[in-house]
């Protein structure tokens, strides 16, 4: 049984503006019309004998993660939610836990789930010759061929050939500076490190209690201490908790005898800053790679991305990054994009949230955009999907207008239960107890005036709601 492992609890922080905590890189179309989310899916139900995944998702985009399985009517996942990130060693441990809970014999293929892949036929190849090899106990990574001198990825040396398509793993290797990423280019011994791996759920955590114990411990009773939560399956939060934040490299690979590579040129990216994504993008005569609504002048090796209604125009700019959101602007050189985690961590130092969430919040039920905000009033528009609802809650600090300007909406105001039409509009007293719902067919649209002494979204009492949050 092949199983498709997908890790999906990064944060994306080098793709800000647009990645950010609630909404990070790999549920964003960032290249092609599905996100690399759905696009990791995709390739990996399409390998021959692959069966339903299971999602390692953090417990913040747990409703992201099952919107976009469903969008691919993908309705037997297996979601395991983390209540805290501990980098990807512990979390393939709980993979392969829940891997084990269907077949002892199980194979998994751990995909990061914000990585890109040009070639799929390559890709498949390449885990065909690997299948064999996981299945005497070994476990395989994937080596991309290099073909630049980039500093910005860890590498493998191979070792001794095993058969005509792998090799021993001789060494795993840090991020290397310029001089001696271009000796491992010449050299033809190094490949990139994909983070992609394939081997026996047993096998790996035979490897987990042989070099990491404590580690193996602890996700044992994160695993078998989880509930259950609507679609998902919640690992234990004080066990998970006390895992060791560590990645499978250090804890393992590095270590165990029973590494190999596997070679693969599938035109592959981490997409891990702009600079790789604009290697990675189409590209006009001038070689810039753009988004939206652009004017270049006089412009060449650009990424230039502009956010829906609004208008970018650049003059005379050689290999720079512009992105654009409603809220916040990046300008840099291409060459210094690696260094965006510098602004994020800037942000966090000084309490601004523009790291965490966009201007437009995605919500289970549909999304909100704050259009406007000043002292004691905030101005919302709020879509609400077919057959959607709010939780029954209420609010200490404001009150509430809502306008009704596409749909029908069911309105609950304490003991009263309503519809709205287009163009009507009610009104909230602070304190009552309401809930909001789309009825129909079509989405529901309404702009929403509060009013009060604190707006802030945790003040929120729920009483009801139909995804567990109250």
């Amino acid at each position: 049984m092949l199983i498709p492992l997908i890790l999906s609890g990064g944060s994306g922080t080098r793709l800000w503006p647009i990645s950010r905590r609630n909404l990070p890189k790999q549920f964003l179309t960032l290249a092609g019309r599905e996100t690399l989310f759905q696009q990791t899916l995709r390739r990996a139900a399409a390998l021959e004998g692959a069966s339903s995944p299971i999602v390692v998702a953090s417990d913040d985009h747990r409703f992201l993660a099952a919107e976009q399985l469903q969008d691919l009517k993908i309705v037997d996942a297996n979601i395991l939610l983390e209540p805290i990130a501990r980098n990807t060693a512990p979390a393939i441990a709980v993979g392969a836990l829940q891997a084990m809970a269907r077949s002892s014999e199980a194979l998994i293929l751990v995909l990061p789930a914000d990585h890109l892949i040009g070639d799929d036929t390559s890709f498949a190849d390449a885990v065909t010759k690997a299948l064999p090899l996981a299945g005497e106990g070994l476990l395989v990574t994937f080596g991309i061929r290099p073909d630049r001198a980039e500093t910005g990825f860890g590498y493998i040396r191979r070792g001794a050939p095993r058969g005509k398509s792998a090799f021993d793993v001789a060494q795993f290797v840090e991020k290397p500076s310029t001089d001696v990423a271009e000796k491992y280019l010449e050299s033809g011994e190094y490949d990139w490190n994909s983070g992609m791996f394939l081997f026996k759920a047993s096998s790996y955590l035979d490897e987990l209690e042989k070099y990491a114990p404590d580690m193996l411990v602890a996700a044992k009773a994160a695993f078998l201490g989880a509930n259950i939560d609507l679609d998902f399956i919640r690992l234990n939060s004080e066990a998970f908790t006390a895992a060791r934040s560590d990645s499978i490299d250090y804890a393992v690979m590095e270590k165990t005898s029973r590494a190999v590579v596997v070679p693969v040129d599938c035109g592959w990216s981490d997409i891990g800053s702009w600079d790789a994504l604009w290697l990675a993008g189409s590209k006009d005569r001038n070689g810039n790679h753009i988004e939206g609504d652009v004017i270049a002048l006089d412009t060449n090796g650009c990424l230039v991305r502009s956010h829906d209604r609004h208008l970018v125009a650049t003059i005379g700019l050689e290999d720079i990054v512009v992105v654009t959101t409603p809220d916040a602007t990046l300008v840099a050189r291409r060459d210094a994009s690696q260094d965006v985690k510098k602004i994020v961590d800037l942000l966090k130092s000084a309490d601004r949230t523009e790291h965490e969430l966009h201007r437009v919040v995605r919500r289970p039920w549909g999304s909100y955009d704050s259009l406007e905000s000043g002292d004691r009033f905030q101005v919302k528009r709020i879509i609400v999907k077919p057959g959607a609802s709010l939780s029954l809650q209420m609010h200490h600090h404001r009150a509430e207008h809502w306008i009704v300007v596409k749909g029908v909406a069911e309105v609950t105001c304490d003991e009263k239960v309503f519809l709205l039409a287009e163009n009507e509009s009610t009104y909230l007293p602070l304190g009552a107890k309401h809930r909001l719902r789309n009825p129909g067919k079509v989405p529901v649209e309404l702009i929403e005036v509060q009013s009060g002494s604190y707006l802030g979204e945790d003040d929120i009492v729920r009483f009801d709601d139909v995804y567990g949050r109250a």
